[in-house]
């Protein structure tokens, strides 16, 4: 019977040692886990962050006086265009500053005409003139302030005082061959009055500027423009 309670509590003893063996087996499972999550961690995160680099974007300022040439891409004219007509032209040559090009050729530059008049029958020259606002540049549009680009027509006088003298030449040499001496003066005076007739019945001439036609504006305020690096 003593042997039988022996072998009795021999057998609940391992039994027992092997119940809390068991346990420590969980702990070394959930570190094995929480490894292999540790693990995959960086590289999801280093694939994430992988990407094209991205540009940097600078500002750089134009300063006021600086020369813009323009090639016009709108025809205007004075006896045609109308004030607040809007104009476009494109630089014919870039902007650069400390050797850098920040503007470049082509880039499209806008305004309006400001002053459209055109010529008379006695006197007053064509006048045109125009001035630019808006500059865009490599996808960026910018308000600019320029000085006023202005064209007035030649000046006739001489012109209009030879024709006058060739009609009066041509009435006195008719006037003499038709009646002497006073004939002669009198075929001035009215070869003269119709010289003076032509001039005032003929218009000065216009100003006209077509599509390709160069001007040349300057800025009168700095401008600041986003340039790539």
């Amino acid at each position: 019977m003593k042997k039988l309670l022996c072998v009795s509590a021999l057998t609940f003893g391992l039994v027992a040692c092997n119940g809390t063996k068991a346990p420590e087996n969980t702990p070394a499972a959930e570190s094995l886990a929480t490894t292999g999550s540790a693990a995959s961690a960086p590289i999801s995160a280093a694939t994430s962050s992988s990407g094209a680099p991205v540009a940097s974007v600078k500002e750089v300022t134009i300063p006021s006086g600086t020369t813009l040439r323009l090639s016009l891409q709108s025809a205007v004219a004075s006896d045609t265009s109308r004030v607040e007509q809007p104009v476009r032209a494109t630089l014919r040559s870039p902007v650069s500053i400390n050797g850098q090009v920040v503007v470049p050729a082509g880039s499209e530059v806008s305004g309006v005409v400001t002053e459209a008049e055109e010529s008379g029958r006695v006197k007053g020259r064509a006048r045109l003139a125009m001035r630019f606002n808006s500059l865009r540049s490599r996808g960026e549009s910018y308000d600019i302030r320029t000085s006023g680009y202005a064209q007035e027509a030649e000046a006739t006088k001489k012109k209009d005082a030879e024709k006058i003298a060739i009609g009066a030449g041509a009435g006195a040499a008719l006037g003499a061959i038709l009646g002497g001496g006073s004939g002669a003066a009198k075929g001035a005076a009215i070869g003269g009055a119709g010289g003076t007739g032509v001039v005032l019945a003929t218009k000065g001439k216009e100003v006209r500027l077509g599509a390709g036609a160069a001007i040349t504006t300057r800025l009168t305020a700095p401008l600041t423009v986003r340039v790539k690096t």
